[in-house]
């Protein structure tokens, strides 16, 4: 790709701050007073729009990611933004108002759903940032006029308010947002359970070993140790490898998909930390939040919605492909109208799946 010289006007990017009362005392003590940037397109400083008001759009980034790295500098490619300048300039979509809220924790992110172990992020999202931004900014401050839209952990994040939260979002873009748990995380465990046993208490010796007597207290989800010393260590890096990185995803997830103010940590583990043996009650629990299982449940909501669009490579490194694939079939099963497609692409780097996405939301949700 070329180095890009745009000639068309670029809009401009607002930056506040916003102190969140939902964030208040979040178990992790992340902030709560946080960054919110907002993107207004070139037409709201227009004389000839300045009584107009504009539909909205929420950017859920992906894990280990904040709304505001989206706003940022892109080398050889465009940034949000740049990418919605254009594709207004070019007629593809009309003017609209993008926001981009900083969900970032001490766990590398959340799933912008409400977790007694993380903090309440969908709460967040629809009780506090949607009427910040509407009392702000001249929206148009109704369902039928905004939109959420993500990819990985953003994907479910949008996928998840659509179906949870459909009172509050009038459209949904879903970029290989997790699904399939089965394929998407718990073939994952495994590596996640060797970087754990770096920080077991008890080390290891060659020889006999009463594995009965070493899976004491391992065997109903409750952390004995490892897990807080393998995050009180990576809390202090300036790096994580990639096995450090993903560990501290599926320790994320635990806390999403399984808190319990009782454990250890605030929430549940599926596995048997020695033996690797999945917990039935604990992998139910993780079951009860993947998207392939709640259309049945949320088709009331889903229905509602003036527009769904999910897509993913086919080569997704994570598996998803497979995920959204059911998730499709199921959304069909239950005639919840729905845009599905496939690229030939992985997980990585697939920002350019926007051009798609954004014209298919902004004619859901246009005035």
């Amino acid at each position: 790709m070329a180095l890009k010289h745009p000639r068309w006007s670029a809009g401009r990017t607002v930056f506040l701050e916003h102190t969140s009362r939902v964030l208040a005392d979040n178990p992790l003590k992340d902030p709560a007073t946080r960054p919110l940037a907002v993107w207004l397109p070139p037409q709201y400083d227009a004389p000839a729009y300045k009584n107009k008001r504009f539909p909205v759009l929420v950017d859920l980034v992906g894990f280990m990611g904040s709304g505001l790295a989206h706003v940022a500098w892109r080398n050889f490619d465009e940034n949000v933004p740049e990418r919605a300048a254009r594709l207004i300039h070019e007629k593809k979509m009309g003017p609209a108002i993008f926001v981009f809220p900083d969900c970032f924790t001490a766990l590398g992110g959340n799933q912008y759903v409400n977790s007694s172990a993380i903090g309440r992020y969908a709460d967040y999202l629809v009780d506090e940032i949607l009427p910040f931004v509407d009392r702000e900014f001249r929206t148009l401050a109704a369902r039928e006029h905004r939109a959420c839209f993500g990819k990985s952990s953003g994907g479910y994040g949008a996928m998840l308010h659509g179906m949870k939260y459909a009172k509050h979002w009038g459209a949904i873009a879903n970029h290989s947002g997790d699904a399939y748990f089965d394929f998407l995380y718990f073939t994952d465990w495994p590596r996640t359970l060797n970087e754990l046993a770096k920080y077991r208490a008890r080390k290891r010796k060659p020889g006999p070993i009463d594995v009965r007597r070493e899976e004491k207290g391992a065997t109903l989800g409750q952390d004995d140790g490892r897990a807080r010393a393998f995050l009180e260590s990576v809390w202090r890096k300036d790096k994580l490898t990639e096995g450090e990185g993903h560990a501290l995803m599926n320790l994320a997830m635990a806390a999403t998909y399984d808190p319990d103010p009782k454990a250890p940590l605030g929430f549940r583990l599926p596995c048997n930390l020695e033996t690797g043996e999945l917990i039935p009650e604990r992998h139910k629990a993780w079951l009860r939040h993947d998207p392939i299982h709640l259309v049945d449940k949320y088709r009331g909501n889903l229905a509602t919605l003036r527009a769904i669009y999910i897509d993913c490579g086919w080569r997704d490194q994570y598996h998803i492909h497979y995920g959204t694939r059911i998730l499709s079939k199921r959304l069909h099963a239950a005639g919840i109208v729905h845009r599905y497609e496939e690229f030939d692409d992985n997980h990585s780097g697939i920002d350019y799946r926007m051009n798609t996405s954004l014209p298919f939301l902004y004619k859901a949700i246009q005035p």
